[in-house]
């Protein structure tokens, strides 16, 4: 279907309904008064309906006008749009990144940053990965990802400090665990253990504390959680995740020699040298994000 009308066509009209008049739209558009004039009767007679009228000095939309008007706008900003994306694809950005977030970190660390990069960037879109144990460290030495929140270092893997996650053993306030006044690590190993599944492919990893007679094994800290307020067993939790439920009927185990520990996070990028320009961008937000946020205390 060839179409009757043209962005440019639309533009004009816009202007004019913007200026108020026609003289001022020309201005705006750097065109001369008769341009504009003829746009708008061209416009008109290709559709078969009167668009705009002068009243006074003023030119003012019919209802006709104003209702084709408020669609074309839709129209005119999505061409807007395409041209900006033409324009950063052009210079190289990745149309998709691919960032691996350790299942240690606040998602909020990662999400406020991608909250400024897309305000700057509408031609890439961004995948999150949550990765654990040796699936971070997958993400980074086979190069599935273009940015990877990691917990330890990896070797020959230049990274930066992001964060710092402490931890914490809950139960729920109904589990015979909170009737211990300082439970020790015997306490415990009598008692359900709530675990993270390593999610890696190729190997199993275990990190931390695991001698308890019997483990519930879950895929993150939210099924946890819940596993935890069900009064199933206690769980070792990041603080932030503590922090973000506030659940009153859950309680911090004050644990005989271990009531908590701390995890650092790095940042990495795992492609190197090859690391495209959006990448960077976004990992350049992260760092200066890392270096405005106050590290997380639990008491």
């Amino acid at each position: 279907m060839k179409l009757k009308t043209t962005l440019e066509q639309w533009q004009t009209l816009l202007e004019i309904d913007k200026a108020g008049s026609i003289q001022a739209a020309a201005l705006t558009l750097n065109k001369s008064h008769t341009t504009l004039i003829y746009a708008v009767k061209k416009l008109e007679s290709q559709l078969d309906l009167p668009l705009l009228r002068i009243e006074g000095r003023r030119a003012v939309l019919t209802d006709q006008g104003k209702s084709l008007l408020r669609r074309a706008n839709a129209m005119l900003e999505q061409a807007k749009t395409l041209e900006e994306l033409s324009t950063q694809v052009a210079s190289g950005l990745e149309s998709e990144l691919v960032v691996a977030i350790d299942h240690l970190c606040d998602r909020r660390w990662l999400f406020q940053p991608m909250q400024a990069f897309f305000t700057e960037n509408s031609a890439t879109s961004i995948r999150v990965v949550e990765t654990s144990l040796s699936k971070t460290t997958q993400m980074v030495v086979e190069e599935q990802a273009d940015i990877s929140i990691i917990n330890l270092p990896i070797k020959d893997y230049p990274s930066e400090t992001f964060a710092l996650v402490k931890l914490y053993p809950v139960v729920a306030k109904q589990h015979p665990l909170a009737l211990v006044s300082s439970p020790t690590t015997a306490d415990l190993a009598i008692n359900r253990q709530i675990v993270i599944r390593d999610l890696g492919e190729k190997s199993q990893q275990d990190v931390g504390w695991l001698k308890s007679n019997q483990r519930i094994t879950v895929e993150n800290f939210d099924h946890a959680w819940q596993a935890v307020t069900e009064g199933l067993g206690y769980c070792r939790m990041p603080h932030h995740v503590i922090e973000r439920y506030q659940d009153p009927d859950v309680m911090v185990l004050n644990l005989e020699h271990a009531h908590s520990y701390q995890v650092p996070l790095h940042l990495t990028l795992p492609k190197g040298v090859k690391t495209g320009p959006a990448a960077k961008h976004l990992y350049q937000l992260l760092l200066a994000s890392a270096a405005d946020r106050d590290g997380p205390v639990f008491t």
